[in-house]
């Protein structure tokens, strides 16, 4: 792929610069003051059939990126938080595009000892996870905040785009800790007598939410199915071990099995790691937050 070398854009501003009100909230009259949550076997099924395809095609893939990229990854995905943050983006923004890094970066060799590249990959991947997340998406310029090493042109980051596309055949659309999370929080709850309790339904939302971002940066999440990282996150956040009868809670009434050995090395790394795992913060910017949180919760009530 061709990338111009020239890497400042020269767009007029007048061209570029989008209202600050094409970010406003305005979707709290579709907030639900009851946070009751009622997902169908049939839908966890489905999940679970579907997981499975997915977790076959990452296993075609030959090879997990290398450890000289490692520190470039980290600092990738410490930008691309920054950003999902100052906008406001879904949590699944922030999965989806640390997913589609990873992806990329395993599924061919990428320039060593550059900074750009991985500049221009992370803008890419970021830009692609809010077009398939968000209601509005911020220009490509306007995307580029948070002081980046670099600053590319829209053109630049279209062609970007593309690569990654056809690098991930097209499969933009994948199943998330996110698709498991909300139907297991429910379902654990109701077996505790916490599911009438909107604001503690809501608050374990935002853990779980923060945790899994959390562990997408300590982990190849290639590796683990969807649905052993939103058990281990959510028996983690309700101070369950994780063993037979509490996994059965999640997915009691489906012929489905939730992988125990995964569930138990992921709790192992959060047990590892919680300390020196630095969570979101909590603010009225961030999207992490309960209360942009009970939107979601708010579709299913």
């Amino acid at each position: 792929m061709a990338v111009s070398l020239n890497l400042y854009c020269n767009e007029a501003p007048n061209e570029i610069v989008v209202s600050c009100e094409a970010y406003d909230d305005d979707d709290d009259d579709n907030e639900s003051d009851h946070c009751s949550v009622d997902y169908d076997d049939d839908l966890l099924i489905n999940l679970f059939e579907t997981e499975v395809y997915q977790m076959l095609e990452s296993k075609v893939v030959s090879s997990r990126f290398h450890h000289n990229i490692v520190t470039a990854r980290k600092d990738a995905i410490q930008w691309m938080l920054k950003v999902h943050c100052f906008y406001r983006f879904r949590p699944e923004t922030a999965y989806l595009s640390i997913s589609y890094m990873d992806r990329f970066l395993s599924a061919r060799p990428f320039p060593q000892g550059k900074g750009w590249p991985m500049q221009l990959l992370s803008v890419s991947c970021l830009s692609l996870a809010a077009k398939m997340e968000e209601t509005a998406v911020p220009f490509l310029l306007d995307l580029q905040i948070m002081k980046p090493r670099f600053l590319f042109k829209p053109k630049t980051v279209q062609r970007m785009e593309v690569l990654v596309m056809q690098t991930l055949n097209w499969r933009l659309r994948i199943i998330t800790p996110f698709d498991f999370v909300y139907c297991f929080i429910a379902r654990i709850s109701s077996c505790f007598n916490d599911s009438h309790q909107p604001n503690r339904l809501c608050h374990l939302f935002s853990l779980a939410s923060d945790l899994i971002i959390d562990i997408c940066i300590a982990i190849d999440s290639l590796d683990y199915p969807p649905s052993a990282i939103a058990a281990a996150v959510v028996l983690w956040i309700t101070n369950l071990s994780v063993d037979e009868q509490n996994l059965g809670h999640l997915h009691n009434g489906v012929n489905q099995v939730i992988n125990t050995g995964m569930v138990k090395k992921i709790y192992k790394v959060i047990e590892g790691k919680r300390s020196s795992l630095k969570l979101m913060p909590q603010s009225p910017t961030c999207v992490l937050e309960a209360a942009l949180l009970c939107k979601e919760i708010a579709k299913y009530c």
